[in-house]
């Protein structure tokens, strides 16, 4: 029987090399600031920042823009003079969402997108424009209490701030969602006429697409993160947060889409209400990637502030 004191030794003795090493490592983003250093200072605020409560916050805020958002931005296509834009954004839903999901919403869906409906057009604007600038306060509210900053700004001055910052994000979702649709269309298109053949070139056309989708969400979020917070952040545009939290929203919503389809039981157990449980879940999680991304920048900032003081 092996001796338990000899194997803590040595779990002891792995524990104080990988230390050593993690002391030694620099990670690109990290201002040559130690692996080790940047950890403690993670870890730390991961203990005491209470991500979950502020992640609940966030993406409860973030639930009730969702919704006028989305009508918003769905009876705005019948005024736009396209042909098939509706069948190729309603196919794009279906292959998007779960199954149940899509068929939770899809009379709806199907009413909004070909209807003209001024009235529900403009109530959607001025709703989802009041819930987004609140759901950005509650993220500069999380942000400011990751870098243990105090809000000097006043209320007015927050809410313009919140404002402008959900008039930049809806210009890059919305150009990532044209993106999506558009060049879709186009592939579509091309294929039908023969031009282009289901080849090598067509998989590198899509996944062409799907990186510059990629890479607008992850300028929102750096966007957010340097212009957000009360303090002036000093940390670069492009960081290590905004590429952590990218990868996880990206690996979050893939894996909640593969769970649903393959896995999930819920509509069996809750009916229809458990599609607004999963997209609930989903806002939970990416609100928490926000957040964490945030906190790893702060923690590289502070790491860095110790070491050069």
């Amino acid at each position: 029987m092996p001796n338990p004191l000899k194997i803590v030794a040595y779990i002891n003795a792995q524990l104080i090399k990988i230390i050593d090493w993690a002391k030694r490592i620099t990670v690109p983003g990290f201002d040559g600031v130690p692996l080790y250093d940047v950890s403690k200072f993670f870890i730390s605020g991961i203990h005491k920042g209470y991500l979950a409560t502020r992640a609940s916050s966030i993406a409860f805020n973030f639930a009730l823009a969702l919704f006028p958002t989305v009508l918003f931005l769905f009876t705005l296509i019948p005024f736009i003079p396209i042909s098939n834009l509706q069948t190729e954004l309603l196919q794009l839903i279906h292959d998007f969402l779960p199954g149940n999901a899509y068929r939770f919403f899809e009379t709806t869906l199907v009413s909004v997108v070909t209807q003209k409906k001024g009235g529900v057009l403009s109530f959607g604007a001025i709703t989802s424009l009041l819930f987004a600038s609140s759901g950005i306060h509650s993220l500069i509210d999380a942000f400011n209490n990751s870098y243990h900053t105090i809000e000097t700004r006043n209320w007015l001055a927050i809410r313009i701030v919140s404002t402008i910052l959900v008039f930049v994000l809806f210009f890059l979702l919305t150009f990532a969602l044209l993106i999506i649709v558009f060049s879709q269309f186009a592939i579509n298109a091309l294929v039908n006429y023969h031009i282009l053949q289901v080849n090598l070139t067509y998989y590198l056309i899509i996944a062409g697409k799907w990186i510059v989708v990629a890479a607008l969400f992850f300028f929102a979020i750096s966007f957010l993160y340097y212009h957000a917070p009360s303090k002036k952040t000093q940390w670069r545009f492009i960081s290590a947060g905004s590429t952590m939290a990218t990868i996880l929203a990206i690996l979050t919503s893939l894996g909640f889409s593969y769970f649903v389809n393959n896995f999930g039981q819920y509509n069996k157990l809750y009916g229809s209400i458990g599609t607004v449980m999963v997209i609930l879940l989903w806002l939970y999680f990416n609100s928490f990637a926000l957040i964490l991304g945030f906190e790893l920048n702060a923690s590289i900032n502070n790491a860095h502030k110790k070491n050069s003081t």
